[in-house]
């Protein structure tokens, strides 16, 4: 067999906006589907699909550049519906070690908006392991796959990269405290029961938030949720009725529209006599219609407004950061003997 050579394709924060991202987001219970399609269109033996809030990537082994590129580029813009013209700029290409380093990377979250995020790892596991469920992997990306999660732990084991500020959701309570201040006498409401929703949650608890709602369309999801947190769920028809006395509002279900519109908070502002509203969006796609940033005190922030907060932080951790790249470059030096190796014999 022929030597095939590993390659990353993807966007992410970095080289596309949220705008552009929410149109390759592809939900968890979406990924077989995305992936059969993949196989059946590019003809490639297998991949691996991440998709996050922050990125949608390919990882594969490619025995033509150029050919079977392109043919993912073409699978890209048919299987989304969008024409490459509109993204092919935001695409980045890592072939061999560059491959490799940048999946060591975004694993231990050294790519990540917020740095050192901790999600970022069970994402990457769990894409590995839909892919592995889906499709018998190629040696090399077994290999490969289960080489960056040692590597991800090793990094956050070795390094203070995990310190501090290491997930959205701790951002988002982050703005919120510099909104309002103290969060005790706040009413903020969950909208999503799902991790991030969670841990956002959590994350506003230990801020010191004392009134939580939960709402998500499965309203078993949200009190099993609510319990947790000592919250209230709220049924989801009743979303915008409740809102009216809450002050911050942060989503993150998995929705393909808009769960809040500009249709719906204008006689929800009414109501509230110009009582201001924060809206924090951590969905992709995004949850908030974007228009309802016009309407009069009411303040929305998406994905990528967070990466202006979380500046500071990145540079209080910049030379963790160094300890994390310098580590993974020597990791990613032993691993592509491995690959070279594995992807000859398939």
């Amino acid at each position: 067999m022929s030597q095939k050579q590993f390659v990353v394709i993807g966007l992410n924060h970095k080289t596309a906006p949220v705008e552009l991202r929410e149109r390759f987001a592809v939900t968890p219970s979406r990924l077989p589907v995305l992936l059969s399609a993949f196989g059946d269109y590019t003809g490639l033996a297998s991949c691996v699909c991440l998709s996050t809030c922050n990125r949608t990537e390919f990882y594969m082994l490619l025995s033509s550049l150029d050919g079977e590129l392109e043919r993912v580029k073409s699978f890209l813009a048919e299987y989304h519906k969008i024409e490459r013209g509109q993204f092919e700029n935001a695409l980045y290409v890592h072939p061999g070690e560059r491959g490799v380093e940048h999946l060591f990377k975004v694993a231990s979250g050294l790519d990540s908006l917020v740095l050192g995020e901790s999600e970022i790892l069970g994402q990457v596991k769990q894409a590995y392991l839909t892919a592995q469920a889906q499709r018998k992997l190629e040696k090399a990306l077994h290999l490969l796959f289960q080489r960056s999660l040692r590597v991800a732990k090793k990094v956050r084991t070795e390094t203070g990269i995990g310190r501090g500020l290491c997930s959205v959701g701790s951002v988002a309570v982050l703005m919120a405290e510099k909104i309002f201040g103290d969060l005790s006498q706040r009413t903020i409401m969950v909208i999503g029961a799902g991790k991030m929703g969670e841990l956002t949650a959590r994350h506003l608890l230990k801020a010191g938030a004392s009134s939580i709602l939960v709402s998500n369309r499965s309203f078993l999801r949200a009190e099993e949720l609510a319990k947790r947190l000592k919250g209230v769920a709220i049924h989801f028809d009743h979303l915008f009725e409740r809102m009216e006395k809450v002050d911050i509002v942060i989503s993150s279900t998995a929705a393909p529209h808009f769960v809040v519109t500009k249709e719906e908070l204008l006689p929800l502002m009414k109501k509230r006599r110009g009582r201001p509203l924060f809206l924090i969006d951590i969905g992709v796609p995004r949850n908030i219609e974007p228009a309802v940033d016009r309407i009069e005190n009411v303040f929305l922030y998406n994905i990528d407004d967070l990466e202006k907060v979380t500046r500071s932080s990145t540079l209080e951790r910049a030379l963790e950061m160094e300890k994390g790249l310098a580590l993974i470059r020597r990791e990613t030096l032993k691993a592509a003997a491995l690959l070279q190796a594995a992807s000859s014999h398939g």
